[in-house]
C-alpha cells in the first residue's frame, strides 16, 4: 500500500506517521491515541523530571502495546553570561513593571536538560522501541548504551551535512526538518539559520546522500504533504502542528485559539522564549523585542526571565508571552481526536497515490 515500507518495518508500525515529539503540548494520551491508530507516538523528555518521565511511561505501557518515541535533547549547556543574563533582564524590565512585577527578582535557568546519565538510565530500565534525539546525538558511551538497549535511533537534520554525520555516527534513520517546520530547529553543526532549506528541497537531497530510510517533517498537515513527501524519497512523515488541535494534546487555551485563526503568513522564527531559533505564531513579545532579539542569553537560558510574564498574561487570558510553537501550515490543522486524525492523513495519502496510479 505504501511506496515504501522500510520505516515500517524497522519500527514495527502500521502507518508511516510520527506524532513529533512537542514538549509542553504532548504528553501520554497523545502518544497512546496515535500508537492505537498505527503510527508511532512520542514523548518529549527535555523538559520532564526522571520520576515525571517514568509516570508517563507507566500510563503508556498500561495503554497501548504500540511501540513508542522517547525524545530528548542533546544540547550544551552554555556556561552562564552573567553580563548577557543582565542585558536580557533590562530588555524585559518594561513588562515586568507592566505587570506590576519586580525586574531585579527575574528568575534564572535553563528548564530544560540535555540526555545525561539519569535519562540513559530511564532508556535502559524502560526499553522504548525508539529513542529520538533533537540537536545531534548524545556522546558515544551514552548513545552506545541506547543502542545496546534494543532501541531504533533516530535524529534530525536541518542539512545533508548533518543527515550524513547522524547516519556515520549510527543512527537507524534521519528526521529531515525543513525550515516550516514548528518549535525548534535540529541545527547541531553551526548556528546560523538564514540558509536552512525547506522540507521539499532538503528531503530529495538528504535521501540521495544517506542510505537510512528518511522521515520528512515540517509544513506536512495533510495527506497531500504525505503523498509529496514519498515521492520525494521519504520513508515516513515526522507530523506535530497539525496534533496540536487533538484533545489529547496538552496544548494551552492561547495556542489553540491561536491555531483557529492561523494563516500561512502568520509564523516565523524566534529566539526570544529560549535563546535558540524556534517556529512560532507571532505575538506582542515577538513583535516588539524581535522575532530574533540579540541580547537573548544562548539557548535554554532566556526561558527563566520570560516565564513570569507568561504565567500573568495567561492569567489574564492572554497570550502575548507565551510560546506558541506551530508550523508554517498550521492552517491545515484540524480539532480532530488524535486517532482519527492519524487514521484519516494515512487514508488521505493513499486516496492520491490512487489517483495518481489512475
Amino acid at each position: 500500500m505504501w511506496p515504501d515500507s522500510r520505516i515500517l518495518d524497522l519500527l514495527s508500525i502500521r502507518l508511516p506517521i510520527i506524532q513529533a515529539p512537542m514538549a509542553g503540548s504532548s504528553g501520554a494520551d497523545l502518544a497512546i491515541a496515535v500508537c492505537e491508530a498505527g503510527g508511532l507516538g512520542s514523548l518529549p523528555c527535555a523538559m520532564l523530571s526522571v520520576d515525571q518521565i517514568r509516570a508517563e511511561l507507566g500510563i503508556i505501557r498500561q495503554n497501548t502495546r504500540g511501540p513508542i518515541n522517547l525524545n530528548f535533547f542533546c544540547h550544551t549547556p552554555p556556561a552562564i553570561d552573567a553580563e548577557r543574563e543582565a542585558a536580557w533582564r533590562r530588555r524585559l524590565a518594561p513588562y515586568y513593571r507592566e505587570f506590576g512585577l519586580d525586574p531585579d527578582a527575574a528568575p534564572a535557568g535553563s528548564g530544560r536538560t540535555p540526555f545525561d546519565e539519569a535519562a540513559c538510565q530511564i532508556v535502559e530500565e524502560f526499553r522504548p522501541e525508539v529513542v529520538s534525539f533533537h540537536f545531534g546525538l548524545p556522546e558515544g558511551t551514552l548513545l552506545g548504551r541506547v543502542k545496546s538497549s534494543g532501541a531504533t535511533v533516530i535524529a534530525s537534520a536541518t542539512t545533508v551535512e548533518e543527515a550524513q554525520w547522524l547516519e556515520a555516527h549510527g543512527c537507524d534513520a534521519i528526521i529531515a526538518q525543513g525550515a516550516e517546520a514548528g518549535g525548534h530547529r535540529g541545527v547541531f553543526l553551526g548556528s546560523s539559520i538564514a540558509c536552512q532549506p525547506g522540507t521539499f528541497a532538503l528531503v530529495p537531497q538528504v535521501v540521495d546522500a544517506v542510505s537510512v530510510p528518511v522521515v520528512a517533517a515540517g509544513g506536512i498537515a495533510d495527506g497531500r504533504g504525505i503523498a509529496a513527501a514519498f515521492a520525494l524519497g521519504a520513508a515516513a512523515v515526522q507530523i506535530g502542528t497539525a496534533y496540536l488541535r487533538c484533545p489529547e494534546a496538552l496544548t494551552g487555551e492561547g495556542l489553540r485559539a491561536a491555531l483557529a485563526t492561523a494563516r500561512d503568513d502568520h509564523t516565523a522564527l524566534t529566539n526570544v522564549f529560549t535563546g535558540r531559533p524556534a517556529r512560532g505564531i507571532m505575538n506582542r513579545l515577538m513583535r516588539e523585542i524581535g522575532p530574533m532579539c540579540a541580547e537573548a542569553p544562548a539557548f535554554p537560558m532566556a526561558t527563566a526571565a520570560v516565564m513570569p510574564l507568561r504565567k500573568e498574561a495567561e492569567a489574564a487570558g492572554s497570550a502575548d508571552f507565551s510560546p506558541l510553537w506551530a508550523g508554517q501550515a498550521a492552517a491545515l490543522a484540524k480539532p480532530l481526536p488524535a486517532g482519527a486524525l492519524t487514521q484519516k492523513l494515512a487514508e488521505e495519502a493513499l486516496d492520491v497515490f490512487r489517483r495518481i496510479q489512475g
